[in-house]
């Protein structure tokens, strides 16, 4: 099978990309090495992902462009099977300082995967979409049928992605599918991120810095995961037209996250604390029985067995990974 995935050089595309490869299918990776955060993070995804490739029958392909191209996006999806369109300018607080990059990356940039995929023969479009749409909580936790009520431009960008792709399942009879991803960490995660930063901190003997009082809770959903969630809709179709939560099997407060890794890694060491943004969510919870439902999901790694994991994985992998964490 050929495999589209945009945004294949980041942290979920190239996750994607390298196990789509291991399996044996084709794989073109899409992506603009937006230097959002390091850049060498995203090499490695690409060295993983040819790797893979050249241990099985699989191949792959790097295509360096930008999903706002209508051109470089119609030549990309024109001989895919299934597109996973992971590709998308992330960040809440960047979203606030840069609404409308936003938007041109993650709306316009998804039409033009939409688009180019109703004039083409691709079976399915799986869209990467994010807990951020619910913005603040009525109930806990989160079904597909909360309301959404973004908090910072990012949700709102991810929600309309949302809607375009039910309306070209609707309209067009687009195959399409959208993942609402919960906080998704990992090996090779971006380096600004809570988990990421806690771990460096606390193994530089660096206390770890919570933003709030802490008590805000998260839905954190370990890569492999994620990964199992999208191959299942390779060849099945009982998902099409709708919206998933992905999540975790619980969620854990900050202020909780924080002192555990701090007493595995350095229990010596005092929390500081620091101003919380207003554009982050409070609380975020998946409720995954739809997904569980319609495609058999079922997540199998806790925070506190994900996050044991990825510290044993930084440790191999402190010497090219920490700087890129350090100076993020």
């Amino acid at each position: 099978m050929q495999i589209l995935v945009t945004g294949g050089a980041g942290f979920i595309g190239g996750h994607l990309a390298a196990r789509f490869a291991e399996d044996g299918h084709d794989v073109i990776v899409l992506d603009n090495f937006e230097p959002y955060y390091d850049l060498g993070i995203k090499q490695r995804n690409v060295e993983q992902g040819r790797l893979a490739a050249e241990e099985s029958s699989g191949t792959y392909t790097l295509v360096r462009g930008d999903i706002r191209d209508e051109e470089v996006v119609s030549e990309a999806v024109a001989d895919a099977d299934v597109v996973f369109h992971q590709a998308a300018q992330a960040g809440v607080r960047t979203s606030v300082e840069q609404p409308q990059k936003v938007n041109e990356i993650n709306v316009d940039g998804t039409l033009n995967v939409l688009e180019a995929a109703r004039d083409s023969e691709t079976e399915r479009v799986v869209v990467a979409s994010s807990s951020s749409v619910y913005g603040k909580p009525e109930s806990l936790p989160y079904d597909e049928e909360h309301p959404t009520t973004p908090v910072s431009p990012y949700g709102g960008s991810k929600l309309a992605e949302e809607q375009y792709t039910r309306i070209y399942n609707e309209v067009y009879g687009l195959p399409t599918v959208a993942l609402r991803y919960f906080t998704v960490y990992g090996p090779r995660m971006r380096p600004n991120m809570a988990i990421s930063n806690f771990v460096s901190r606390c193994l530089n003997d660096e206390p770890p810095v919570i933003y709030g009082d802490g008590t805000q809770t998260r839905d954190f959903t370990y890569i492999d995961d994620v990964i199992r969630a999208n191959e299942t809709l390779l060849d099945t179709a009982a998902a099409d037209g709708e919206v998933l939560n992905v999540g975790s099997t619980d969620n854990i407060a900050i202020k909780t996250l924080a002192e555990e890794i701090r007493d595995q890694l350095a229990p010596n060491l005092e929390l500081q604390y620091d101003e919380r943004h207003d554009a982050d969510a409070e609380h975020t919870h998946a409720d995954i029985s739809k997904a569980n439902e319609l495609i058999g999901y079922e997540p199998t790694t806790t925070i506190r067995e994900g996050v044991e994991r990825f510290t044993d994985w930084y440790r191999e992998n402190r010497d090219w990974y920490e700087p890129l964490v350090r100076n993020s």
